[in-house]
């Protein structure tokens, strides 16, 4: 798809399309989220979620990961445009997972004569890296007090999706137990308190979502 291709399709309506669908819509998010996810052409977020126009932030790069940036962009989100929960999701079969930082570095200094200023952030497995993620964000002194944040990964093929959790050290780094095909609404519902990550407390395990 070129540039002149959006180009044309803007002007012939989409332009006109955004201004009706964002008409009357407020600055702030309606569910006061933040959404963070890879830039992946095949993840619709609005979909995924159910989301419309004007509730969420979405934050989206490469690989879905916690950067400076992101952090940047989540503070703003937080302190200005008054968002408080942060959404983490990264997915399966993830392109940042074929490479290392080392690898890519390497690749553009054969071919331009310099490595990078920036690393790629690449990882190998996307459950460990949500949970380094969350972890990072729930410790980051810019982030309001009491923010919720919540991983998953998604499976880019199924579309379902495996909650992460960030466990004490010392556990087990992660399982599937498949809390929704053994328990019902009820009784998640009652252990509700195990799926809101707050700094002082955390979870052992990650929960099958479909």
């Amino acid at each position: 798809m070129s540039n002149e291709e959006l180009l044309r399709r803007y002007q012939s309506g989409g332009g006109r399309l955004a201004a009706a669908r964002a008409e009357g819509l407020a600055v702030v998010p309606a569910l006061h989220t933040a959404v963070l996810t890879c830039m992946d052409s095949r993840i619709d977020v609005f979909a995924l979620f159910g989301m419309a126009l004007g509730e969420v932030h979405v934050l989206r790069n490469a690989g879905g990961v916690v950067t400076d940036d992101v952090v940047r962009s989540l503070t703003i989100s937080q302190r200005k445009l008054l968002t408080r929960d942060v959404l983490l999701v990264q997915h399966s079969d993830c392109g940042l997972a074929t490479f290392t930082d080392d690898d890519f570095s390497e690749e553009l200094a054969e071919e331009v004569g310099m490595r990078p200023p920036w690393r790629t952030h690449a990882f190998a497995d996307p459950v460990v890296n949500v949970r380094r993620g969350m972890a990072r964000l729930r410790h980051d002194p810019f982030l309001r007090p009491g923010t919720v944040v919540r991983g998953f990964v998604l499976d880019i093929e199924q579309f379902t999706l495996d909650e992460v959790f960030v466990e004490h050290a010392g556990a087990p780094l992660a399982r599937t137990t498949g809390t929704d095909r053994q328990h019902g609404p009820a009784e998640r519902r009652r252990s509700g308190q195990a799926w809101e990550l707050q700094p002082d407390r955390a979870a052992t395990s990650t929960a099958s979502t479909s």
